[in-house]
């Protein structure tokens, strides 16, 4: 009778228990989902990094500011505080086992290469033993962790719309979106364009620009980023499956060239920058690019979530590679990792948890 009894008192205390789990849980999840995860400020965290940058085999030599000599790590141990809850810590095995045979793609430039590493680097230090695949065709690579059947794919694609070689030179059609026949065959995907818009001189990949059948030599570069944004928006609407494709855009990612952006006038570059911004605004305010996003998402009927990251990462003046890379340049667009673009990926997890 005495064994019953506890066995029974057993059983209630083992459903108490996972009850509270369960409720713990959802609650968290309510909390977050109801929270505005790009609302906050930095804060210093000693188990910060979330990886060993020196143990993940995916880093290119752009982004590896360690092994290129950068000695303050600072900048490292910086923790995103949202106002409003607590941004839940990375679980890479668990993003592998809830997307267990799917295929996750980020579309976009070398930000979006930048991103693309950053989670290839978080889900290998949580499993660090998982046996992975990379293949590397041109600018696109495709990493399988075999154990998973989970693809990660970065499709590089600077403007998100076609740029095809005619007998007058290369045109960008800003009506046109080919590839999108590959990206909606994928589970995740992850947009980024906005720097290449603005590029001119010698860098610019192309020469002429057409729209709505007309030809031109150039055009207003934020009214080129907003048709070629549209023209992207109809295709979410009209091509992707949404119930099977999650969408994603990467917001507007910020280069700290100019210290009068956030009231340092006489600073040139993010040299010898090795602490965030304080507080939770940023000087300068948002760039254009921001709210034309913004714009053209809310004109979108189906679901696309925003990664709003470009005034958290505002103040992350401290962030970027600087001299600290393989070419030496002063490079104050793009950003060191382990680093920023943890936190993208962690809201990113966040939203799909």
């Amino acid at each position: 009778m005495g064994k019953a009894i506890i066995e029974e008192f057993s059983s209630l205390l083992l459903i108490a228990v996972v009850g509270l789990a369960v409720f713990g849980s959802s609650k968290a999840n309510a909390e977050i989902k109801s929270c505005d995860l790009f609302e906050g400020s930095w804060i210093f965290d000693n188990s910060y990094p979330l990886y060993n940058s020196t143990a993940c085999p995916f880093i290119r030599k752009e982004f590896d500011c360690i092994k290129f000599g950068r000695s303050n790590l600072e900048y490292l141990k910086y923790k995103w505080q949202p106002t409003g809850c607590a941004l839940p810590r990375f679980d890479g095995k668990d993003l592998l086992t809830r997307f267990k045979g799917k295929k996750i793609m980020y579309v976009g430039d070398s930000l979006s290469l930048n991103n693309f590493e950053s989670l290839l680097c978080l889900l290998n230090a949580a499993v660090p033993d998982a046996k992975f695949n990379q293949e590397i065709y041109k600018e696109n690579v495709t990493v399988t962790f075999l154990d998973y059947g989970v693809q990660v794919v970065l499709f590089h694609s600077n403007l998100l719309v076609d740029i095809e070689v005619e007998s007058m030179g290369r045109v960008l059609k800003l009506d046109s979106i080919e590839n999108g026949q590959i990206w909606k065959e994928f589970d995740l995907l992850i947009f980024n364009t906005w720097l290449w818009y603005s590029t001119r001189g010698p860098q610019q990949p192309w020469d002429f620009i057409e729209v709505g059948g007309k030809i031109s030599k150039d055009m207003d570069r934020v009214e080129a980023f907003r048709a070629g944004l549209n023209t992207w928006a109809k295709w979410v609407e009209t091509d992707v499956d949404t119930n099977k494709t999650k969408v994603f855009f990467q917001g507007a990612s910020p280069a700290h060239y100019h210290g009068s952006d956030w009231n340092e006038p006489n600073v040139n570059n993010c040299l010898n920058e090795t602490s965030p911004v304080n507080g939770s605004t940023y000087p300068s305010g948002l760039p254009v690019a921001v709210e034309i996003v913004k714009q053209v998402l809310s004109n979108i009927s189906k679901p696309v979530f925003l990664l709003d990251i470009t005034k958290l990462s505002q103040l992350r003046k401290d962030g970027h590679p600087s001299k600290y890379n393989a070419f030496k340049g002063m490079d104050c667009t793009h950003w060191c990792l382990a680093g920023v673009p943890d936190t993208w990926n962690q809201i990113f997890y966040a939203s799909l948890i």
